[in-house]
């Protein structure tokens, strides 16, 4: 890595600063040793979306496809996050975890795709062989954090803009894309861990400001930062699921109870839930980040939602 020493990067790999390290390899085994997963149905059917139009500026749709994956449509561009379309979240095709429920809109039907926001490298946001089938329909530019930029080009992706922490490239047609810190990790293989930096987006399109948080735990006075440095977002994509068990998890993701508290750190007008539902990665039943996202919310947070697959909202 060519970076300079950083308050985040030591010369070698990345870290989050003042968090505590997260759960090493004798902590999965405990985990996998002491408790019981819920039990999620084998599919869960999904209606094919019917995409909404592209609405005129200013605004912004939404619409949420699977786990992190959503289309944003503004007068001036399009955009895809964390696109994954394959059935399984792992290196393998025949092992690791396996989509319960199918992407609401099949990569086919998506329209041209202006801009990827890639947040990290993890294999149910980081999906190869999606990102392959875009660079041949779409050559897409990819706005990713700094050292995917070899990964991309291995499947084809030529348009890469690689960022550091609060780091802003202007992408054509006018978007704006920031790259802003979270508190996760990275790593697609045993001697990877922590090559690749990992973070969330501001980006402004269609005269709108959307966050996109991509994956991670709950650091006290991070979201108001970014709130602080980027503004008040019109629209917030924030994670609810994999949480469980909590000693685990709690480091590089979220609960619901948290990502309410996201919401409002970060000054969000509307927020919709993302990272849950699609795969399972950890103990929570399949419905539990929805009805804990209920809960949390309460009579106070009327403008926090969880979507239907192939939901869609306007900002």
């Amino acid at each position: 890595m060519s970076l300079p020493p950083s308050d985040h990067f030591n010369g070698k790999t990345f870290f989050n600063p003042g968090a505590p390290a997260h759960a090493g390899l004798l902590d999965l085994f405990k985990w996998k040793l002491t408790s019981r997963a819920a039990l999620w149905p084998a599919e869960v059917p999904v209606a094919a979306a019917k995409l909404p139009e592209r609405p005129a500026a200013p605004g912004l749709a939404a619409t949420w496809i699977g786990q992190s994956t959503f289309l944003l449509q503004s007068a001036e561009a399009t955009l895809v996050t964390d696109p994954v379309f394959s059935d399984r979240a792992s290196p393998f095709a025949w092992a690791g975890p396996k989509r319960v429920a199918p992407p609401a809109v099949a990569l086919e039907a998506l329209p041209p795709i202006d801009v990827v926001l890639l947040s990290h490298d993890h294999y149910d946001h980081c999906d190869l062989a999606s990102l392959r089938r875009l660079a041949r329909r779409d050559q897409p530019l990819v706005v990713t954090p700094v050292g995917h930029k070899a990964l991309l080009a291995s499947v084809g992706l030529t348009r890469v803009a690689e960022l550091d922490w609060w780091e802003t490239h202007a992408a054509p047609a006018g978007v704006e894309v920031t790259l802003v810190p979270s508190q996760h990790w990275s790593r697609r293989s045993p001697f990877s861990t922590n090559q690749r930096l990992w973070g969330g987006f501001m980006v402004r399109t269609g005269g709108r400001l959307a966050y996109f948080a991509g994956d991670s735990g709950y650091a006290e006075g991070l979201f108001a930062e970014i709130g602080r440095r980027c503004g008040a977002p019109d629209l917030a994509m924030i994670p609810i699921g994999a949480y469980e068990p909590r000693w685990f998890m709690k480091d590089a993701h979220m609960n619901p109870e948290e990502a309410v508290r996201v919401h409002r750190d970060v000054g969000s007008r509307l927020s919709v839930a993302m990272h849950w539902g699609t795969f399972q990665l950890t103990d929570e039943a399949r419905d539990e980040p929805v009805r804990a996202l209920r809960e949390a919310c309460g009579a106070a947070v009327s403008n926090f939602r969880a979507l239907e697959l192939g939901g869609s909202v306007l900002a």
